[in-house]
């Protein structure tokens, strides 16, 4: 299917984008079925707003002890009995040693 470039207009400030042949060849790529209602700039700012969570506020850190070295550690999930949670020290190298 060849896609051709369209105008869309943005809902937030009513500016004129291009949703262009590649991005419409990525969004069915992905299997989004619906198009961009937002330009890339308002797209950009409603991103930054949200946050790297996807949520609103901030995460809430539960304390824990790391199974590996015994320190404390705080993380962003509450620990569940028989499950090992690790300080970010400890992840970090296991991460990394089971990377190779």
């Amino acid at each position: 299917m060849a896609f051709e470039d369209k105008q869309l207009t943005c809902r937030e400030c009513g500016t004129s984008f291009a949703f262009t042949a590649d991005e419409q060849e990525f969004y069915q790529a992905r299997g989004l079925l619906n198009e961009p209602t937002r330009c890339p700039a308002c797209r950009s700012t409603r991103r930054s707003q949200r946050g790297q969570g996807g949520g609103g506020g901030p995460r809430t850190m539960h304390e824990a002890v790391c199974a590996n070295c015994g320190k404390p550690a705080m993380v962003p999930f509450e620990p569940r009995l028989g499950r090992p949670v690790y300080c970010s020290d400890c992840f970090s190298s296991m991460r990394g040693s089971a990377a190779r």
